[in-house]
């Protein structure tokens, strides 16, 4: 049997189709709003690469601090058997997790579960090369909905990380959190990455660097509707925003405006007008406490069993299992 294989469950024109819905239905019902997945395609992955980078985007950093201190300790408290890695892109921050997995001695399987083929793709590869009895079963499925995951040895483990939970919105973050505990057995767990809340200073700054690199991430969803859909948006027409909402505590990434636009859709047979300053919200970032993450977990039958943090504090990772 080889240890890389990769199993499809979205249909060919599953991302196609899921981009034409997400358009019309942000586009035409206010206020204006697009998911920020569609951020990355190969520019928008190159350029999100670039901003983890930055010194003032931290959570990348932070997160990364704590799975060095603490893989070992995950390793040996789930004795995990089998990894499922959700949203799993380059799976580069989870070497530090298979790396301390294998040092148990005990041979692991790896699930790396994302939309993009060929991350996967390079990925497994890359992580076969350094991991010769690591097995690896890529699945191409959008996690947004239930995977059928392949079957493989507990405990399983299963890793949401980088603080994406905070792109979704509180009703999403929910049914995510249902579905995740839906594929947990007795003994396995959940890892949950979570940015934290802190001054409003260093979140903005973080989603809005003086070098304009995430200013062209956020544009670039622009060229991602020009290029499949047929749009004719101009990207430098917009301005990029990032502002804090206290009362949600989240960052927003919006683009504004400059002047009127009028901009052609022709996939989806559409015109879209902006008055000059009218903005199109393109992400939430949740930021968390201990608390809500303690509260949210709860509410999807999941226990807090382990919280960890990076020494300043900045970024949580937080071990659940089956209440």
């Amino acid at each position: 049997m080889s240890p890389f294989t990769l199993t499809r469950t979205l249909p060919p024109d599953a991302t196609a189709a899921a981009l034409r819905a997400d358009v019309e239905q942000g586009m035409t019902r206010p206020p204006r709003h697009l998911p920020p997945r569609w951020f990355y395609d190969a520019r928008g992955s190159e350029l999100f690469e670039e901003i983890t980078r930055l010194g003032a985007y931290y959570p990348t950093r932070a997160e990364r601090e704590i799975l060095r201190d603490r893989a070992a300790e995950i390793a040996a408290t789930t004795a995990a058997r089998t990894l499922v890695e959700l949203g799993s892109g380059s799976s580069e921050k989870t070497r530090l997790l298979i790396d301390a997995l294998t040092a148990r001695g005990t041979p692991l399987h790896y699930v790396p579960v994302d939309v993009s083929e060929s991350a996967l793709t390079a990925a497994g590869e890359a992580l076969l090369a350094d991991h010769p009895g690591l097995t690896v079963d890529a699945l191409v499925a959008d996690f947004s909905t239930t995977p059928a995951l392949p079957t493989s040895p507990g405990p399983r483990l299963i890793a949401f990380l980088g603080g994406t939970i905070g792109n979704l919105l509180p009703g999403e973050r929910t049914s995510f959190l249902r579905m995740a505990r839906s594929l947990l057995s007795p003994g396995d767990a959940l890892l949950l990455g979570t940015d934290l809340v802190k001054d409003p200073a260093t979140l903005v700054a973080a989603y809005d660097d003086e070098q304009g690199v995430t200013a062209a991430f956020n544009r670039n969803v622009l060229t991602v509707l020009n290029r499949e859909l047929g749009a004719d948006f101009d990207p430098e027409s917009f301005e990029h925003v990032a502002v804090w909402d206290a009362e949600r505590e989240w960052v927003e990434m919006r683009l504004r405006a400059r002047t009127a636009v009028t901009a052609k859709i022709p996939a989806l047979d559409m015109t879209v007008d902006f008055a000059a300053g009218e903005e199109l919200r393109t992400e939430v970032s949740a930021k968390f406490r201990e608390a809500r993450v303690r509260e949210e977990l709860a509410s999807a039958g999941l226990a807090l069993h382990r919280w960890w943090t990076d020494d300043d504090g900045r970024f949580a990772l937080s071990l659940a299992s089956p209440a």
